[in-house]
């Protein structure tokens, strides 16, 4: 009876050690993937790594080609280059994508491209901003306030912007942030600043009269239109300590947020 227990014992070692064999199941110890890796004839010879990559990168394209129904390109961010794929979307060398937190894949081989990459990131989607001129640092700046807004800055009456119903003040997000990290807010204020088209979104700055400087100012992300002196509400989730290189990083920020202009 010793022999066949220990066979299956080691039979049961043996389907434990298996590594990732093809493209098209991850294994079992891997959390979900934001993007399944592509099945168009693509294998990976080697254990993927637990976790993702952690953080997002923006960055300017320099290499990019298409194979089955994958975009690959090839991101320069100032400091280093990574490889990412995505669904198939157009984009062209010296576009500036922001590529989200992704699965990283080491050493996957591309039967259709015939080559292996050390490391390539499969997401959900990758962002254009579609800019062939300028830089990233000016598409990054452009978005935080620092470069060229759809309208000039304008006197604010701030007065009697009541709160929104269950939300939150401006002050109040930036003071429980901790809290409040990935959770829905509502906030109601006024449009400060609005810039239009930047690394795909557009980006509001809202003031509601409460807090100070450094609190008083709440960075927007949206794919609604705003113009500077609406009074608006925001709902959104917040995210904090959001780095997007190049010096602007934001402690607190509400991404993908609905806009309703009152």
């Amino acid at each position: 009876m010793k022999r066949p227990l220990l066979s299956i014992i080691v039979g049961i070692a043996a389907m434990a050690s298996v590594t990732y064999a093809t493209d098209t199941k991850q294994p079992a110890a891997q959390a979900p993937a934001p993007a399944a890796a592509p099945s168009h004839g693509h294998s990976g010879d080697s254990t993927v790594p637990g976790g993702n990559a952690g953080t997002s990168t923006t960055g300017k394209v320099v290499e990019t080609m298409n194979a089955g129904t994958y975009t690959y390109v090839q991101v320069d961010d100032g400091s280093k280059k990574i490889w990412a794929a995505a669904p198939l979307f157009q984009v062209a060398v010296g576009d500036v994508v922001v590529v989200p937190e992704g699965a990283p894949m080491r050493n996957f081989e591309s039967k259709t491209l015939g080559r292996t990459f050390d490391l390539v990131y499969f997401v959900e989607a990758i962002q254009v901003a579609g800019s062939h001129t300028g830089t990233v640092k000016d598409q990054v700046a452009k978005a935080h306030g620092t470069g060229t807004t759809t309208a000039p800055a304008v006197a604010l009456d701030l007065s009697n912007i009541a709160k929104a119903a269950g939300g939150h003040t401006v002050a109040e997000v930036f003071a429980n942030k901790t809290a409040l990290a990935g959770k829905e807010v509502a906030v109601r204020g006024k449009v400060a600043k609005f810039t239009s088209s930047v690394m795909g979104k557009n980006w509001i700055h809202l003031k509601d009269g409460t807090g100070s400087a450094g609190s008083n100012d709440l960075t927007v992300t949206t794919g609604a239109e705003a113009a500077v002196g609406n009074t608006v509400l925001v709902r959104g989730k917040v995210s904090t300590d959001k780095d997007f290189g190049f010096g602007y990083k934001y402690d607190v920020l509400i991404e993908d947020a609905a806009v309703a202009v009152e």
